[in-house]
C-alpha cells in the first residue's frame, strides 16, 4: 500500500490533490475575504448613511435653533423698542403736561399778583383760561391718540417688512443648506466611487491571478493526463476502489487539518484585518476629521462671508426701506400735522375771536366800571390826602409853635420794629432765658428764625455758626448763646451797611428807583427828596411811572409839598422818554440830584424788565455812568419773595442799593438778614413809619440795639 501511494505520488496524483486542496483553501479564503469585505462595505455604507442622517438631523436642529433664537431676539428687540417708545411718549406727554401746568400756574400767579385790584376780572379770566386749557389738553390728547394710531399702523407695516426680510433670510439659509448637503453628498459619492474602483481593481487582480493559476493547473493537468492516461486507465479501477476508502479517510483528515489550519489562519487574518482595519479606520477618521475640520472652516468662512454680505445687503435694503418709509411717514405726518394745525388754528382763531369779542366787551364794561370807581376813589383819595396833608401841615406848624421836645430816632426805630422784635428780639430772649444749650434749644431757635422770615439758607448758616461757636467757646447756658447770636446777626448786617454818598462832581446825581407794585416806591421818593432838600441839595423828580393811574399826580403832590420840580408827561407815555427829558432838564438847571420813578412791575414780566434796560440805555446817551444809583425798594412784609425780587432786578439793571420799607407793619422783618446774607448789595435806607423822619439811613448797630432792646415800656 505504501508502494502504491509512493507510485501514485510519483505519477503526480497525490501532488494534484494537494494542490487542489490548497487552491480550494485559497478559494475559500478568498470567498471569506470577499464576504468580509462585502460585510465591511455594508457596515461602512450603514455608518456613512447613519452619519449623514445624524449630520442632517443636527444641521436641521441647528437651523431650527438659530431660527428660533433669531425670532426670539427679534421679538425681544421689537418689544423693547415698543416699550421704550411708549415710555418716551409717556414721559414726553407727562413733561409737556407738567410744563403746561407749571407755565399756567406761573402765569396765573403772576396775573394774580399784578391785578390784585381787579379780582372780579381775574376770576373770570382764570375760568376762561382754564376752560381753554382743558379744551387744548383735550385737543392735544385727541391728536396724540391719532398720532399713536398712525404710529401703530406704521409699526405694523414695519413688522410686515421685517417678516418678509426674515422669510427671505430663511429661504437663503435653506438654499445654503441644500448646497452644502449636495456638496457633502458629492464628496461622499466620490469617496465611495474611489473605494469601489479600488475594490474592482483588487477583484480584477485576483481574477487574473486565479485565471493564471487555473491555466497553469490545466496545463499541468493535461500533461499529467497525457502521461498517466494509459496507466491511469489500467490502475484506475484498482485505484478507485483502493483509494476511495483512503481518499475518504485522507479527506476526513485533510478536512479536519484544513479546518483547524483555516480556523487558525482565519483567526490570525481576522486579528490582522481587525488591527489593519482599526489602523485604517483611525487614519480614515483622522483624515476625515481633518478634512471635515478644513471643510467646516471653509464652510464657516464662506457662511460668514455670505452672511456678512447678506447682512450688508439686508441692512442696506432695510436702511433704504426705512428711509423711504420714514420719508413717507414724515411727509404723511407733516401733511396730517399741517391739516390738523390748520384746523386747530382755524378753530382757535374762531374761538379766540369769539372769546376776544366777549372779553373785549366784558373788559370794556368792567374797565368803564373800574374807571368810574377809580376816578371816584382817586377823587376820594385826593381829598383824603389833601385833608391829611393839611392836617399834617397844621400839626407841624403847631409843633413848631409849641416847640416840644422831639422824640429821638432810636425811640421811633424801636417802635417801628416792635412787631419784628416780638419774633426776633424779645422772642429770642424768651427762648434762651434760663435754658441749657441742647438740641431742643436749637430746634426752637430754628423755628423762631424761620417764623421771622430769615429764610432756610440764612437760618441754617446762623444755626451752624452758633453750633460751632458754642462748641469752640464751651458756652454753659442759653443767655451766653443769646449774646453770641446777637453778635452773629450784627456781623451779618454790618456787611450791608453802606450809606449813600453823593459826590460833588456828579451833577446831576441820578437815582433810578425800581421795584414791584405796592412797595412804597413813590412815597420813598418823596421822603428822599425832602431829606436831600434839607441837606441843602437841589432836587428834581422824573415821573417815569406812566403806566399806573394817578402815579404822576401822586408824585406831583410830593413835589408841590416840598417845592420840588417834577418832569412828567401824560399817562401811557414812553417812560424812557420822560426820564431822558428830565435828565436833560436837570443838567440844564444844574440840579444836584435827579430821582426817577418807574412803573411798578413784577420781576417775572420780561417786557417790563426790558423797559428798565431801555431807560438805563437812554440815560447813558447823556452820561455813560448814569444811572449813578439803581435803588430797589422792597416791602419787608413780602417775606422770601423779596429774595427773588433782588435777584432778578439785579440781573436786569445791576442794583447798587436797597431800601427796605414798611418794617413797622410786619412781624417778618427778618428778611433784612436774608438780603444782607445772600447779596453783596448795600442796604441804604429802612422805613419804620409814615412820617418823613421815619425813613433813615441804615445803621446796623442801631438796628440790632433797637431789635434786641428789653425795654418793657417800649414794648
Amino acid at each position: 500500500m505504501a508502494k502504491k501511494s509512493k507510485f501514485l505520488s510519483w505519477l503526480g496524483f497525490g501532488k494534484s490533490e494537494n494542490k487542489q486542496q490548497t487552491e480550494q483553501a485559497a478559494e475559500a479564503d478568498n470567498q471569506k475575504q470577499l464576504a468580509a469585505q462585502a460585510e465591511a462595505e455594508r457596515l461602512e455604507q450603514e455608518r456613512i448613511a447613519a452619519e449623514k442622517a445624524e449630520a442632517e438631523r443636527l444641521e436641521q436642529e441647528r437651523i431650527a435653533a438659530e431660527k428660533a433664537e433669531a425670532e426670539r431676539l427679534e421679538q425681544e428687540r421689537i418689544a423693547t423698542e415698543q416699550a421704550e417708545a411708549e415710555l418716551l411718549e409717556k414721559e414726553r406727554i407727562a413733561t409737556e403736561k407738567a410744563e403746561a401746568e407749571r407755565a399756567a400756574q406761573e402765569r396765573i400767579a403772576a396775573e394774580k399778583a399784578h391785578e390784585q385790584l381787579l379780582a372780579a376780572e381775574q376770576t373770570e379770566q382764570l375760568r376762561r383760561e382754564q376752560a381753554e386749557r382743558l379744551a387744548q389738553q383735550e385737543e392735544a390728547m385727541r391728536l396724540e391718540l391719532e398720532r399713536k394710531a398712525a404710529e401703530q399702523a406704521q409699526h405694523d407695516a414695519e413688522l410686515e417688512q421685517q417678516r418678509i426680510a426674515t422669510e427671505k433670510a430663511e429661504r437663503i439659509e435653506q438654499e445654503r443648506i441644500s448646497e452644502e448637503k449636495a456638496e457633502a453628498e458629492r464628496l461622499e459619492q466620490e469617496r465611495i466611487s474611489a473605494e469601489k474602483a479600488e475594490k474592482a481593481e483588487a477583484e480584477r487582480v485576483e481574477q487574473e491571478r486565479l485565471a493564471a493559476e487555473k491555466a497553469e493547473a490545466e496545463r499541468l493537468e493535461q500533461k499529467r493526463i497525457a502521461a498517466e492516461k494509459a496507466e491511469a486507465e489500467r490502475v484506475e479501477q484498482e485505484r478507485i476502489a483502493a483509494e476511495k476508502v483512503e481518499a475518504e479517510r485522507v479527506e476526513q483528515e485533510r478536512i479536519a487539518a484544513e479546518k483547524a489550519e483555516a480556523e487558525r489562519v482565519e483567526q490570525e487574518r481576522i486579528a490582522a484585518e481587525k488591527a489593519e482595519a482599526e489602523r485604517v479606520e483611525q487614519e480614515r477618521l483622522a483624515a476625515e476629521k481633518a478634512e471635515a475640520e478644513r471643510l467646516e472652516q471653509e464652510r464657516l468662512a464662506a457662511e460668514k462671508a455670505e452672511a456678512e454680505r447678506v447682512e450688508q445687503e439686508r441692512l442696506a435694503a432695510e436702511k433704504v426701506e426705512a428711509e423711504r418709509v420714514e420719508q413717507e411717514r414724515i411727509v404723511a405726518e407733516k401733511a396730517e400735522a399741517e391739516r390738523l394745525e390748520q384746523e386747530r388754528l382755524a378753530a382757535e382763531k374762531a374761538e379766540a375771536e369769539r372769546v376776544a369779542q366777549e372779553r373785549i366787551a366784558a373788559e370794556k364794561a368792567e374797565a368803564e366800571r373800574l374807571e368810574q370807581e377809580r376816578i371816584a376813589a382817586e377823587a376820594e383819595a385826593e381829598r383824603i390826602e389833601q385833608e391829611r396833608l393839611t392836617a399834617e401841615l397844621a400839626k407841624d406848624e403847631a409843633k413848631q409853635a409849641e416847640k416840644p421836645k422831639k422824640e429821638g430816632f432810636f425811640s421811633r426805630l424801636k417802635k417801628g420794629l416792635l412787631k419784628t422784635k416780638l419774633n426776633i428780639g424779645s422772642g429770642f430772649a424768651s427762648i434762651f432765658s434760663g435754658k441749657k444749650i441742647d438740641d431742643d434749644l436749637f430746634e426752637e431757635l430754628e423755628t423762631q428764625l424761620l417764623t421771622a422770615d430769615l429764610g432756610v439758607d440764612t437760618t441754617m448758616k446762623l444755626i451752624d455758626n452758633l453750633t460751632d461757636a458754642a462748641d469752640r467757646k464751651q458756652l454753659k447756658d442759653g443767655d451766653a448763646l443769646y449774646e453770641l447770636m446777637k453778635q452773629e446777626m450784627a456781623a451779618m448786617l454790618k456787611t450791608a451797611e453802606q450809606p449813600l454818598e453823593i459826590p460833588a462832581d456828579k451833577k446831576p446825581f441820578v437815582i433810578l428807583m425800581v421795584g414791584v407794585n405796592g412797595v412804597g416806591k413813590t412815597t420813598t421818593i418823596g421822603k428822599l427828596a425832602k431829606q436831600f432838600q434839607n441837606e441843602g441839595k437841589s432836587v428834581m423828580l422824573a415821573a417815569g411811572d406812566t403806566f399806573r393811574a394817578a402815579a404822576v399826580e401822586q408824585l406831583q403832590v410830593w413835589g408841590e409839598r416840598n417845592e420840588i420840580p417834577v418832569i412828567a408827561q401824560h399817562t401811557g407815555a414812553d417812560s424812557a422818554s420822560v426820564v431822558f427829558d428830565a435828565f436833560q432838564a436837570a443838567k440844564a438847571r444844574n440840579i444836584d440830584v435827579l430821582i426817577a420813578d418807574t412803573a411798578g412791575r413784577l420781576q417775572n414780566k420780561d417786557n417790563l424788565m426790558q423797559e428798565l434796560e431801555k431807560i438805563a440805555r437812554v440815560m447813558k446817551k447823556i452820561d455813560p455812568d448814569a444811572p449813578h444809583e439803581v435803588m430797589l425798594t422792597i416791602d419787608a412784609g413780602t417775606g422770601q419773595n423779596a429774595i427773588s425780587q433782588v435777584n432778578l432786578f439785579n440781573q436786569c439793571v445791576g442794583l447798587t442799593g436797597i431800601t427796605l420799607s414798611k418794617l413797622d407793619g410786619t412781624a417778618k422783618g427778618g428778611v433784612i438778614f436774608a438780603v444782607a446774607d445772600k447779596f453783596n448789595i448795600p442796604i441804604r435806607y429802612i422805613g419804620v413809619g409814615e412820617s418823613i423822619d421815619d425813613l433813615r439811613a441804615f445803621n446796623s448797630n442801631d438796628f440790632i440795639d433797637a431789635l434786641f432792646s428789653q425795654d418793657e415800656d417800649e414794648a
